[in-house]
């Protein structure tokens, strides 16, 4: 009798690592902990239910819950063995992460869970919190808005204000950018009333003072400074014009432009290894009162009167760019060619011109004078006609620019002024600069969050429980990337090492700063082959190479992550 042979392969790739990660970070007990299920759930847990899921969200790049089934049951014997646990492709269905995204979704469940989740972080991973950064970002999906509804129209960060959105605070520890509290509210929300409760619910995850909270110039409303201040934390944002008039920021100028106020430069090495001054500025204090919670506190603010030197030469390079073409612009209204009708009148051609000047920004700058030309054409006999001369009448603009006003206005590019209430031995200036710097961080995160690998927007759920839920599940993602390429950094740089092989095409690239996402594609391509014959099952397992076993070892994971999958040799029941 011939016995059948049964041989079945499955793409291992980063699961096995991811899913070790999120168990080190305490993702699935935490989730179990704070999200109970009713008993009539079976199957996987919560808490491993959504780690696997998560772990397909990374790996394939994907958040489509109708993607998740399809994927597990190509992997059940990978999945049960990175969890120990029986695993069922029914433990993925629509309607079980549909209830995961649903639970996700209560805010006072996931407060305590995300709490307690950052106390545990910051223990396992020796996180010393000093900076958070808070800024926000938009959704967009193709919804039905609603009155009170999450998915509203407002003003769109991915440049699409003809689709409702959802927006999302997010506050996150430099300088890994690892959230540490994600607020979901309606698309039409305005920014600057989100900053205090999200700097609340850190204060309340954190249970830390002193922390010196980073944002942008929406963070700058007075309100929020006064909040931050009087919580005996500490602040850092630029201040908008709504918070600094331009004729106060002329007051700031003034002493620096009749050479009375000295500039202290900030200095940073470039790639060559010779200093190079990034920035220039001095600092002042302003006495600032506001009423927190019923009670009036005053407190002094320093400013930071600084100058970025690129920003200033890119602005000053833009401004002349733009110069030229209005320029040009200007003077093509005075051309005659065909099919084109010339300016009988000054009125015409001066609306013409200054909309031309107003298109380009250039108020002040550039200075338009009108003349009216007269030409005589002689015009010949014809038949019963005598001939004549025809007087034509024609209005041209001419310009110039003002090369006071340029000088003026390229004095003033570069400039802005940030607003602290950190005292000098808790930030310098030098400091303070870095700080503000490392914007990029929050930016990449948010990157991450909408993009690859995260995969938020576009966003297919239609309830606003489920996309809630899968927010939040993404923010743990983001803690999967931030922590995985903290890690290795940082093990990287005690060892004075590198690695190599990362980069496609150029195999002996090395690299002391790894990105998550090139950690994460260098497992690729493993695969578990299992051999079903004569009542016996064998696993074998691609072997691990050489960066693979290094990249495991930088993350303290043993390579039994992987070989336990195989090769086994297994008598079936």
């Amino acid at each position: 009798m011939n016995e059948q042979l049964t041989v079945i392969n499955e793409r291992v790739d980063d699961i096995p690592l991811l899913v070790a990660h999120l168990e080190h970070m305490g993702v699935p007990a935490l989730l179990d902990k704070h999200f109970p299920t009713h008993g009539n759930w079976q199957g996987l847990s919560l808490g491993m239910a959504a780690t696997l899921w998560l772990s397909h969200i990374l790996s394939e790049a994907d958040h489509r819950l109708n993607h998740v089934q399809p994927w597990a049951e190509k992997r059940l014997t990978t999945l049960q063995g990175c969890t120990a646990q029986p695993v069922r492709a029914l433990d993925f269905s629509d309607d079980r992460l549909g209830d995961v995204a649903h639970a996700l979704g209560s805010d006072q469940q996931w407060a305590a869970f995300e709490g307690e989740l950052n106390q545990h972080l910051l223990r396992v991973y020796d996180l010393g919190p000093e900076h958070v950064r808070v800024d926000g970002t938009t959704a967009s999906g193709y919804w039905q808005v609603t009155p009170d509804g999450l998915f509203q129209l407002g003003h769109s960060k991915d440049h699409r204000p003809d689709l409702p959105q959802v927006k999302v605070m997010l506050s996150t520890l430099d300088p890994l950018g690892m959230p540490l509290a994600t607020d979901v509210v309606a698309g039409h929300r305005a920014d600057d009333p989100l900053y205090i409760p999200a700097i609340s619910r850190v204060r309340e995850s954190l249970r830390r003072r002193g922390l010196l909270y980073v944002g942008d110039c929406k963070m700058a409303a007075l309100e929020t400074r006064a909040f931050v201040h009087a919580g005996q934390d500490y602040y850092l944002c630029p201040l908008a014009q709504s918070q600094l008039p331009p004729e106060e920021l002329q007051a700031y100028l003034t002493p620096v432009w009749t050479g009375e106020q000295a500039l202290t430069g900030v200095y940073r090495e470039d790639k060559a290894g010779k200093r190079q001054c990034i920035a220039e500025g001095y600092e002042r204090q302003e006495t600032l009162t506001a009423v927190v919670t019923g009670q009036t506190i005053t407190w002094t603010e320093r400013r930071l009167v600084m100058r970025s030197l690129a920003r200033a030469r890119a602005g000053a390079a833009a401004l002349r760019e733009r110069l030229a073409k209005a320029q040009a612009d200007i003077v093509a209204l005075n051309a005659r060619r065909r099919g084109k009708k010339r300016f009988p009148a000054v009125a015409p051609l001066r609306q013409a011109a200054e909309a031309i000047v107003a298109k380009y920004g250039l108020q002040g700058l550039l200075a338009l004078s009108y003349q009216e030309v007269v030409q005589e054409r002689p015009v010949r006999r014809y038949r019963d006609r005598p001939a004549s001369v025809r007087v034509e009448r024609s209005v041209q603009v001419s310009v110039v620019v003002d090369e006071a006003a340029l000088s003026a206005a390229v004095r003033r590019l570069g400039w802005r002024v940030y607003a602290s209430d950190a005292p000098v031995a808790r930030l310098t200036l030098d400091q303070a600069v870095s700080a503000y710097r490392h914007e990029y961080i929050i930016d990449r995160g948010m990157s991450r969050l909408k993009g690859h690998p995260l995969s938020l927007t576009p966003m297919y759920l239609q309830r606003e429980d489920h996309a809630v839920g899968l927010i939040r599940l993404l923010s743990i993602g983001l803690r999967v990337l931030t922590l995985l390429e903290f890690v290795v950094r940082q093990r990287l740089a005690a060892e004075g090492g590198k690695l190599t092989g990362l980069y496609a095409g150029n195999p002996k690239r090395a690299t002391a700063q790894p990105t998550a996402e090139l950690l994460l594609e260098a497992f690729q391509e493993l695969t578990l082959t299992v051999i079903q014959e004569s009542g016996q099952t064998r696993r074998y397992l691609t072997p691990l190479s050489g960066l693979q076993k290094r990249i495991l070892a930088l993350l303290d994971f043993p390579p039994d992550v992987y070989t336990r999958l195989g090769p086994v040799f297994a008598q079936s029941p």
